[in-house]
Parts: C-alpha cells; sequence; structure tokens
C-alpha cells in the first residue's frame, strides 16, 4: 500500500530512527547469545527488546506502513517464547532474529526512499521468521537450512561493511523541511570566528592582570593618598573586567558547545555496528570472536568518522580472516576459545589515537617476505635485507596477501593499502606491532580540528611550550628522596613504581641531561600505557587553546602535535605526549656523524631546520639566542652552524665575528637565514663573514639541506 504523500517527510524521520532502535535491538542481541550473563541481567534484556520491538510496531502502523508492523510484530512473536527462560539465547535464533531486523531496515530505507510500491511481498518471508524460531527446548536441533530460507534481501549486509551512518535523528512529527541546511564551508568559518573570540577572551583576561600589576605598581609608590581614587577606579574597572571576561568566557564555551553537537557525532554511530559485522564474520569463518569498544563515548568531525568506517572495517575483518585461530587451534594453544579483538579511541589534544588489537596468531614474518616476493613486491636480495619493522610495513603495499586463492572476505589484494592510504589523505599515520602468538596491534594518529582542548603550558629555559591536559595525570615538586640516580638514567618513586625522568630542556636539545633539582616541577605524563617524570622548569599555567596543524614542511617532526596561539599573537608549540613517554635512550652516535648548530629565537624555525637535517642523517643541536651558542661551542664541536639573522641581544652578523675571533671556530662554516629575502640582505649576510644565505621561505621549500652540504664542501676544498 503506498504511503500518504502529507506522511512522506514523517516516514524519512522514521527510519533514522528505527536505524538507531534497531542498532539498540542488535546490541542486545549479541549481549544474549554470550556466555555469563546473570539471570536479572537477562531479564532485562528480553524485557528491553521487546520494549524496542514493540515500539517500532507501533510506529510503522501510525504511519501507515504495514508491512514493516507485521514484521515486528513477526519478530515480537518469535521472541514471546524465549522471555520466560532465563538462558542465553540460541545463536540460531539470533540470526534469525537479526535477519528479520535487516529485512525491517532495507523495506524501512525504501519507503524513505519513496520506493515502498516496488517492494516484494513480505509474506513468505515472514513466514520463516517464526517458523525458523522454535521454543529454547528445541533451539538446539534448528535445521541449518532456516538460514537459507531468509529471502537474500534479508541477509546481514553487515559482514561486507555496517550500513551507512544515518544523518542526525530527526523526531518523528516534525517535518523534514523543519531545520536548516548549511555547508561544512559555513560551519567552518563559524568555528573560526568563535575561535576570534576565544583569543578576545584571553586577551581580556591579560588586560585585566594588567589592571592589577598598575594598582600593585601604583601602590608600591608610596603616594597612597595622592592615587587613592585612580587605584579605586582602577580597581573597579578590574573587577568589571573580570566579569566580563567571565562572561564572554561563558558565551564562547556556548558557542563552541553548540556547534560540536552540530558537527560532531559519538564514535560509537560507526564502532558499534562493527560487533554485528565481527560476529557475521566470525560465524562465516567458522570462529568465535568478541569485539570490546573502548571510548566510544569520544565526539568526533562527522566528516572524520565516515572516511575511518571503511579504514577500521579493513583492519577488524583482517584480524577476524587472518588474526584469529580457529577455535580448536585456540584452546589447544592454551587461548581462550573466542578470540578478542579491541578497538581502544583516545583524544589527547588536537590528536586522535585510535587503537585495534587482537590476540590472535600474530604477523608470520616469513610468510609476509614470501608473498611479498612471489608478488613481486620485493626481491629475495630486498626481502633479505629488511628488518622486522619493515617486513612488517609490507602488508601495507598495493597488491600484497598471504592468501593463494581469492575468497570473499580476502586474497585480492585489497585492504590494508587501502586503509593506509585513508589515514595518510586525513594527515595522519598507521603503525603495526605484533608478537608471533600473542596478537597484532595497530595504531593510528590522526589530528582533529574542532573546537579548543585544554593545554597545560611549562617552561624549559626560555622556551614555553605546551603539552595536552589529557596527558598529564599529576604534578609534583622533587625530592630527593623520591629520586634514584643511576649512572645513566634517573627514576622517580610513583605510587609504587619506577618512572624514567625526562630533562624537557634535554629532550628538545636545549642543554645537557642532568637529574632534577629539589623542588622543581615533574609531571606524570602518560600515552599509549606509558608514564615518565617529565622535569620542566616552570609551570606557568593551563590555557583553553585551539590546537592547529603544523605546516606541511615541519608536520614530519615526531616531537609536536601542532600550534596554539596566545592572547598577544605569540605561538605556542604543543609536544606531542607519545613523543615524550618515548624510550630516550641515546643511540651511540659513529665517529664518522655530521654535528650541526642550530641557532635561532624561534622554536618553529628551530624546529624546522631540526627536521630537515636530521633526515639527512646530522646529528642536531639547537641554541635559541647567540649567547647559548657560544656556550654550546665551547663544549661541543660541530660541522656546522645555521643561524638566524636577525635576533636580540646578539644577531647573526656579531655571532659570526666572534666566531672568526676565535682560532678554534674560525673556519667553522655558518649558514645565515632571514626572514628578509632581499638582495640586500644577502649582501649584508655574505659580507659579514658567512658562507652561506638562505631566506626562511627557501629553508620551507627544503634547500636547507642542500646549501648545508654545498657549504661543508666548499670550506672543506679551500682547507
Amino acid at each position: 500500500m503506498p504511503v500518504d504523500p502529507m506522511l512522506q517527510p514523517l516516514v524519512a524521520g522514521f527510519a533514522v530512527e528505527a536505524q538507531e532502535v534497531i542498532q539498540k535491538v542488535t546490541m542486545d542481541l549479541l549481549e544474549l547469545e554470550r556466555e555469563g550473563l546473570e539471570n536479572d541481567a537477562l531479564a532485562k534484556i528480553y524485557t528491553r527488546l521487546g520494549r524496542h520491538l514493540h515500539t517500532l510496531k507501533g510506529s510503522a502502523s501510525s504511519l501507515g506502513l504495514q508491512d514493516l508492523g507485521d514484521i515486528a510484530h513477526k519478530l515480537e512473536d518469535a521472541l514471546a517464547p524465549l522471555k520466560a527462560h532465563t538462558q542465553k539465547m540460541p545463536r540460531p535464533v539470533v540470526d534469525v532474529l537479526l535477519h528479520g531486523l535487516d529485512l525491517f531496515m532495507l523495506r524501512a530505507q525504501a519507503h524513505a526512499d519513496g520506493r515502498g510500491d516496488d517492494l516484494p511481498n513480505p509474506a513468505a518471508a515472514l513466514s520463516q521468521l517464526v517458523a525458523a524460531a522454535p521454543p529454547p527446548e528445541h533451539a538446539a536441533v534448528l535445521p541449518g537450512g532456516a538460514f537459507a530460507q531468509v529471502p537474500p534481501a534479508a541477509q546481514p549486509a553487515a559482514v561486507s561493511a555496517p550500513p551507512e551512518m544515518p544523518a542526525a535523528p530527526e523526531p518523528v512529527g516534525e517535518s523534514a523541511d523543519a531545520g536548516w541546511r548549511v555547508s561544512a564551508a559555513q560551519v567552518t568559518s563559524l568555528m573560526r570566528e568563535v575561535e576570534r573570540l576565544r583569543e578576545v577572551r584571553l586577551r581580556v583576561e591579560e588586560r585585566s592582570r594588567e589592571l592589577e600589576r598598575v594598582s600593585a605598581l601604583l601602590a608600591k609608590q608610596g603616594l597612597l593618598a595622592e592615587t587613592a581614587e585612580a587605584r579605586t577606579l582602577l580597581s573597579g574597572t578590574g573587577r568589571s573586567l573580570r566579569t566580563d571576561g567571565e562572561e564572554t568566557s561563558d558565551v564562547v564555551d556556548a558557542l563552541e558547545d553548540g556547534l560540536k553537537a552540530i558537527t560532531t557525532r559519538p564514535t560509537r554511530t560507526i564502532l558499534d555496528p562493527l560487533q554485528r559485522m565481527v560476529r557475521d564474520l566470525s560465524r562465516q569463518l567458522g570462529k568465535e570472536a568478541r569485539l570490546s569498544v573502548v571510548g566510544a563515548e569520544v565526539s568526533l568531525d562527522r566528516r572524520l568518522l565516515e572516511k575511518l568506517q571503511g579504514a577500521l572495517v579493513h583492519i577488524l575483518r583482517n584480524a577476524v580472516d587472518h588474526g584469529l585461530e580457529m577455535p580448536a587451534e585456540r584452546e589447544k594453544a592454551g587461548k581462550h576459545h573466542e578470540g578478542a579483538l579491541t578497538l581502544r579511541v583516545e583524544q589527547q589534544g588536537n590528536l586522535l589515537y585510535l587503537e585495534a588489537s587482537d590476540d590472535g596468531r600474530g604477523i608470520d614474518l616469513s610468510q609476509v617476505r614470501k608473498a611479498a616476493e612471489k608478488r613481486g613486491l620485493i626481491t629475495a636480495e630486498e626481502a633479505a635485507r629488511l628488518n622486522d619493522n619493515q617486513v612488517r610495513d609490507l602488508i601495507f603495499s598495493e597488491g600484497f596477501s598471504t592468501r593463494s586463492d581469492v575468497t570473499d572476505t580476502s586474497g585480492r589484494g585489497v585492504g590494508l593499502d587501502a586503509v593506509r592510504a585513508t589515514v595518510e589523505s586525513l594527515q595522519g599515520r598507521i603503525e603495526v606491532s605484533s608478537t608471533r602468538g600473542q596478537g597484532t596491534r595497530f595504531v593510528l594518529t590522526l589530528p582533529v580540528d574542532l573546537g579548543s582542548s585544554p593545554v597545560l603550558m611549562v617552561r624549559a629555559l626560555e622556551q614555553f611550550v605546551g603539552l595536552p591536559m589529557l596527558a598529564v595525570e599529576s604534578t609534583q615538586l622533587a625530592r630527593p628522596d623520591m629520586l634514584r640516580v643511576g649512572k645513566r638514567r634517573t627514576h622517580m618513586e610513583h605510587q609504587g613504581q619506577l618512572l624514567p625522568v625526562i630533562d624537557l630542556g634535554a629532550r628538545l636539545g636545549l642543554r645537557a641531561s642532568s637529574p632534577p633539582t629539589e623542588g622543581q616541577p615533574l609531571l606524570i605524563v602518560q600515552s599509549g600505557g606509558k608514564r615518565v617524570a617529565l622535569g620542566v622548569d616552570a609551570v606557568v599555567g593551563d590555557r583553553d587553546l585551539v590546537i592547529r596543524p603544523l605546516p606541511s614542511e615541519v608536520r614530519e617532526v615526531a616531537a609536536w602535535q601542532g600550534a596554539a596561539t596566545l592572547s598577544r599573537g605569540e605561538l605556542l608549540l604543543i609536544l606531542r605526549p607519545d613523543w615524550v613517554v618515548s624510550d630516550t635512550e641515546k643511540v651511540t652516535v659513529s665517529a664518522v656523524s655530521r654535528r650541526a648548530l642550530v641557532v635561532d629565537d624561534s622554536l618553529t624555525a628551530r624546529a624546522l631546520h631540526r627536521a630537515m637535517l636530521e633526515a639527512g642523517g646530522f646529528q642536531v643541536h639547537l641554541a635559541a639566542s647567540g649567547a647559548r651558542a657560544l656556550e654550546r661551542l665551547q663544549a661541543d664541536t660541530y660541522d656546522v652552524v645555521i643561524c638566524d639573522l636577525d635576533m636580540e641581544e646578539m644577531d647573526g652578523i656579531e655571532l659570526i665575528a666572534r666566531l672568526r675571533e676565535n682560532k678554534d671556530t674560525r673556519t667553522l662554516p655558518v649558514i645565515l637565514v632571514s626572514a628578509h629575502d632581499t638582495q640586500v640582505a644577502r649582501d649584508r649576510g655574505l659580507a659579514s663573514g658567512a658562507d652561506g644565505f638562505l631566506s626562511k621561505r627557501e629553508c620551507a621549500a627544503g634547500r636547507l639541506l642542500a646549501e648545508v652540504l654545498d657549504v661543508m664542501s666548499r670550506r672543506g676544498s679551500r682547507e
């Protein structure tokens, strides 16, 4: 029966609502077929299932969708005999109910699209739903042919991929045209304006602090009577400014929360459907698997979620097909017969971490080598030279597969290469680690750029940097009794554990490493299950900042995940927590390694130069001023110096003059770098005794390493 045209807008809203209800029913069904549930929990789930199915039936019937009402009614009939039994639901019965839900959703979507008249009569399929779901006492002998009797259209599409995410739910009873249509560019533009307003709020806070300093300065002058009126006015203005700042902050937070509600969705919208996919695929392959999800409440940009959905499908399908063993093989190896898959979602600042792991057989490196050779991806000689990490990376190669035959799930060489392409298109990266016989873990790291993030601002020497607050567990002051100073590194006792102590100044290459002094702030930083005590020179305070990705030229620098703008327009670089907690043991530098000293008062410029030089095999040290560069040169020797032309206190020209006066550094190659790309600046720099000159634009274009090698070659030939 065709839908009343006046009700058609409501049908579209109903289809969205039905998708969400069916997802809840699906999760309940998957829970019911698992072992270990208490009787009370089983009873609650059965009651909830009945309520959801009744809601679907009532909503469908109220809109004149009698075929959908009949399907929901038959599903209730199939469920009814099971309610009185407090036991897990037999898997064949779960199969039948899931197929019925698939049939319901396919027809609901067709009605929403105006294709209801073209649908076949569901009577034959409905008769099978109850016939194929006998009472629990007979479920064990349910004929396998029952699955084949469900119409092909009702087979679970989730085996290949979960259904597409629905649009934001629209309440039934409201017109589908009741909202506004806006483009992503318009929403992004509005978010940028909110960010500007947040920066204004930061400036208001700064002005308030300046007023307090002026008032305190007047009080120190001793002219209390003469300045009483002025101080009273300043104090009142300061209070008003603080009140205005707090109100501005509330407005900004409300605007940002509203925009996030519009533009983001919980990750569970793509993670929950994967439960069904894992269940169906493992059944198809004769395996048993359970997917656990941690962090499904994290909300992300809808566009990012849609792009990640396919990547996660590939990873999980690969884990079930290639990673997990058959139940008998698992039990023989001392494992539980049911394989464990885990998806973990965590956001730190503007970085999203997605971890997918399994407890399967792990990656067989010898098999990967053979498969890569057989498919012509590498030669035998190349395979012999690859280390374990490089071999594992081969699984991301286009056309790679360890299958010799093509099946429904694998063997075509399409999968993980598409995952890597998707992640890289989002400016992210993917890493894999595996232990033979214990399992495999994929970690996706992706930038997210909607909204602000809490950041802890700290100082090392004269440099200020930020850390995502989510990565900072606590802050302590160093005491001798909590430290264990060894020959190679220092540890700190923390909650019964010994944590390695990292000196941030040394980690950034600003100074030599040394144990923390008494009273020095130590931050307990965690990432990926690892913890360290990070020694900083000062904790400045927390800020709510918008973190932006770094320019493409320095995006691959391991230390930084982005940058934020402070109230006065200063740039604050934000550290990557995973880099902070990574193993900091220094690799022994061979005698032939080249050493470079980068001198620049811009932290961003130092990071850019360091990345390019390290890519060329240089060991790089950093100095934030000419004076600190001279200190470095007294303690270490270098093959080349890269120096900014315009710096406060001592500019590049003065530094070169000091170097040429010293017999130990008289012939040291020096390259000047300047923001001024003019012939006058170039002539001035070269006239000072520099061996080379580059504009910062030329550095960003990748010219630095070539210029360094050329200057060293020319200086060496003259000597």
